[in-house]
C-alpha cells in the first residue's frame, strides 16, 4: 500500500472515505529509480536515436503498469483498498515520463538534447521552465518564511503529539515528504486563489478562514487570521511574484528566438506563459485531495482555479515583456534616423522584408553592425554607373 501511495495512488478506508491528500515527495523515489531503469534499457538495448527512446519508455511503462495493477488488487483488504484504475494509470504515466527522460539523458547531456529541438519550441519550453522555476523558488521561500514565523505554534503541535524518539523520526520523514505539497500550496497562495483546508475554508493573501485543523506540525504554519498579518506591503509583494515569473518567461522566450515580425512576439510570450500556467494548475491538482468524506473532503488548492488565474497572470505578463524585449533586441543601435529608415524589419533586411536599400552615404558607417561579423551591402546604383 505504501509503495502504491509513493506513486500517488489514493485509497478508500472503510467508514472514513477516500484518502487522496498524498505526499508528493515520495514520488521522487520511484521516479528516480525509473529514470535509472530508462537509462539501463537504452544502454542494454543499444538505442542510438532519440526517436527510439519513446519505444523504450513504452516497453518499460506497460509491464510496470501491469505490476502496479496486480499489487493494487493483491493489497486490498476489508479495511482499506487502493484504486485499481488510478494505480494502473499513475504507474504507466510515471514510468513513461521518468523512463523516457532517463533514456534520453542516457543518449546525450541535457544541453545537447535541448539543441536538437527547433528554436521556437525550445524557446517556449525554456520560458515555461524558467517561469515555473521562479514560482517554485517563491513558493519555497514563502513556505519557509511562514514556518519560521509560526515556529512556536509548530513546537506546540509537536509537543501535543509526544511521539517519542521513533515516532519523532517517522513524523519528520512524513513532513519532509509533504514539502513539495507545501511549496505548491504556497504557489497557489501567491497566485491569489490560495487553498482550502476543509469545506467552506480558504487561505489566501487577502485573509484566511479556517476551522479545526488536525494536529500536524506543518499545518501550524498556515496563516489563520481574518486579515493578513505583518506590514501592509507583504501581501502586495506576495501577489507581485507571479508577474515577475511572467516577465522572465517572456524575456527568455524572445531571447532564445527573437522574431522579426513584431506582432508575433507577444503571441510566443503568451504561449510560454500559458504553458507555465497549465503546469501550475496541474501541480495544484495533484497537491491536494480529500481526507475522508467529512469536513476535510476538500483540502488543498483547486487545480482549475489556479490554472486559470496563472494563465491570465503569467500569459499576459509574458506577452507584454516578450514584446518589449523583442523590440529591444531588434531595434537599430546608434544609427541616425533617416540613414537606415525607421528601424523596421523591412529596413533591417530581415526575412520577409525587402533587402537593405543601399550602402551608407560617404562618411557614414553602420554603428550597429557586429564588429566580429560581416555584412554585405547592395549598391542599387551600380547598374547606372
Amino acid at each position: 500500500m505504501l509503495w502504491l501511495v509513493a506513486h500517488h495512488v489514493g485509497f478508500t478506508v472503510r467508514g472514513a472515505g477516500r484518502i487522496g491528500l498524498l505526499p508528493l515527495g515520495l514520488v521522487l523515489l520511484p521516479g528516480a529509480l525509473l529514470a535509472m531503469a530508462g537509462r539501463w534499457v537504452v544502454r542494454v538495448g543499444n538505442v542510438t536515436r532519440l526517436r527510439h527512446v519513446g519505444y523504450a519508455a513504452i516497453a518499460l511503462a506497460l509491464p510496470y503498469a501491469l505490476l502496479a495493477g496486480a499489487l493494487a488488487v493483491a493489497s486490498g483488504t476489508a479495511v482499506a483498498a487502493p484504486s485499481l484504475l488510478q494505480a494502473v494509470v499513475a504507474a504507466f504515466l510515471l514510468a513513461l515520463v521518468a523512463g523516457g527522460l532517463g533514456g534520453a539523458r542516457g543518449l546525450a547531456p541535457w544541453s545537447r538534447l535541448a539543441s536538437l529541438m527547433p528554436a521556437r519550441p525550445r524557446s517556449i519550453v525554456m520560458g515555461m521552465l524558467g517561469s515555473a522555476a521562479i514560482l517554485a523558488a517563491a513558493g519555497a521561500v514563502l513556505a519557509g518564511a511562514s514556518l519560521a514565523v509560526h515556529l512556536p505554534e509548530v513546537k506546540v503541535a509537536s509537543d501535543a503529539l509526544a511521539p517519542g524518539v521513533g515516532g519523532a523520526a517517522l513524523l519528520l520523514l512524513a513532513q519532509l515528504a509533504y514539502i513539495p505539497n507545501a511549496i505548491i500550496w504556497a504557489v497557489a497562495y501567491t497566485l491569489g486563489p490560495g487553498f482550502a483546508f476543509g469545506t467552506g475554508t480558504v487561505v489566501a493573501p487577502t485573509g484566511s478562514a479556517l476551522g479545526a485543523v488536525p494536529v500536524f506540525p506543518m499545518l501550524a504554519a498556515m496563516p489563520a487570521g481574518a486579515r493578513p498579518g505583518g506590514p501592509g506591503w507583504v501581501p502586495v509583494a506576495v501577489l507581485a511574484l507571479p508577474y515577475l515569473a511572467g516577465v522572465f518567461a517572456g524575456v527568455v522566450t524572445v531571447r532564445i528566438a527573437p522574431t522579426p515580425v513584431i506582432e508575433a512576439a507577444p503571441l510566443w510570450g503568451f504561449a510560454a506563459g500559458t504553458a507555465a500556467g497549465l503546469l501550475a494548475g496541474l501541480a495544484a491538482a495533484f497537491a491536494g485531495g480529500p481526507l475522508g468524506n467529512g469536513r476535510l473532503a476538500s483540502v488543498g488548492p483547486s487545480g482549475l482555479q489556479v490554472g486559470l488565474v496563472a494563465i491570465l497572470e503569467l500569459g499576459i505578463t509574458a506577452a507584454l515583456s516578450a514584446a518589449g524585449a523583442n523590440w529591444l533586441i531588434l531595434r537599430p543601435r546608434g544609427v541616425p534616423r533617416g540613414v537606415w529608415g525607421d528601424g523596421s524589419p523591412q529596413d533591417r533586411g530581415v526575412p520577409g522584408g525587402r533587402p537593405p536599400g543601399s550602402a551608407p552615404p560617404p562618411g557614414q558607417r553602420d554603428e550597429g553592425a557586429d564588429p566580429h561579423g560581416h555584412r554585405i551591402y547592395v549598391n542599387p546604383w551600380a547598374a547606372d554607373e
